[in-house]
């Protein structure tokens, strides 16, 4: 529940209201998830928050661990379904791929999530349940800011965020408000496939960065690759950009994502064309290699081709960072850990 929420519910245990955002601290702040240790809580208060509700996080299904240091988790939730959620530490920050649905229904073709059915949207406090997760299971439950392990948050895990929005809002609000959390929006990136009716208001609502699943610079292709593409082409889905980052002195600066694909949308021409399409967009280019999963017929590019097209993207004034893979023992693609998962019960039955 969120603070309105919780007011409303203390209120109506008849206590005051002062005590909602004590219970708010203890959760968000101090990391507690047992009523019985929130000491500043008359003991009366206390029975009867067991008595009505709980704080339990999600529990553990599996957890791999990266020769790299990062963290894959399979969450499972009270009613059995499981995501995963992914910890990426580096230097000067520590990123949380943040999941916003059980399964997927974009089908996007070149994504291991895709090949698994959209179960239902996760609710706010199952997409808070990762970020708890991941700071009980990093110990990071600290006050100052720049002691803290995980830094950011990225909406980027199983699912598309906007086809969940009303969850994934609640939840971003949940986890930026000061009382708490306290992760900065600057500091949170939701991604889409370009669901454009909801892009706007996601920056007037939460003022996240943005980042968009782009892959492909011709209708055509983005249609097969992204086919939510068919709904809203990506001459629609760039307006809609510029309006969510209409000044170069705009902080929010739009992320495309772009996977590279071997012999598909690799070629030195494709990023000219992805230069002149974003034109006049506060942007930079997340160049991202191809995690190869079974089943799939795409091959990644080799890293000639790779650095060849990054230079093309640098050359016109864009970060065009190349993503480091990562995790890559571990069941990389996303969505690729669940899928094993159930392999291996099937198999042991």
């Amino acid at each position: 529940m969120d603070k309105v929420e919780l007011a409303a519910a203390i209120k109506e245990l008849g206590e005051s209201s002062f005590r909602a955002k004590q219970i708010w601290q203890w959760i968000y702040r101090i990391g507690i998830a047992d009523f019985n240790h929130m000491t500043n809580l008359p003991a009366s208060l206390r029975e009867k928050l067991n008595e009505s509700y709980t704080l339990e996080r999600a529990q553990v299904s599996r957890e791999l661990i990266s020769f790299d240091e990062t963290r894959k988790w399979l969450l499972k939730f009270s009613d059995s379904n499981e995501i995963e959620a992914v910890f990426i530490p580096e230097k000067t920050r520590g990123t949380l791929c943040v999941s916003s649905q059980v399964g997927c229904t974009l089908n996007c073709s070149f994504c291991h999530t895709g090949t698994q059915n959209l179960v239902r949207n996760l609710t706010a406090g199952e997409i808070v349940a990762q970020i708890l997760h991941a700071k009980d299971s990093l110990s990071d439950w600290n006050f100052k800011e720049e002691n803290r392990k995980l830094t950011n948050i990225v909406m980027m895990g199983m699912g598309e965020p906007l086809l969940n929005y009303d969850n994934v809002a609640k939840a971003l609000k949940i986890v930026m408000d000061p009382d708490g959390l306290g992760i900065s929006k600057r500091k949170i990136t939701l991604s889409t496939s370009g669901i454009i009716p909801l892009i706007e208001k996601c920056g007037d609502e939460l003022g996240v960065n943005l980042a968009i699943s782009l892959h492909a610079v011709r209708d055509d292709l983005r249609n097969i690759l992204v086919p939510i593409n068919k709904k809203y082409p990506i001459k629609d889905l760039l307006n809609a950009c510029r309006k969510y980052a209409p000044t170069q002195n705009s902080f929010r600066k739009v992320t495309f994502e772009y996977v590279m694909l071997k012999g598909i949308n690799d070629s030195k021409q494709d990023a000219k064309e992805l230069v002149r399409l974003i034109e006049g967009i506060p942007a930079k280019i997340n160049i991202i290699p191809f995690n190869k999963w079974p089943g799939t017929e795409y091959q990644c590019s080799d890293k000639k081709t790779i650095h060849e097209f990054a230079q093309v993207v640098e050359a016109a004034g864009y970060m065009s960072p190349v993503r480091r893979p990562r995790g890559q023992d571990i069941l990389a693609a996303c969505g690729q850990l669940k899928s094993e998962s159930i392999k291996l019960r099937k198999s042991s039955t």
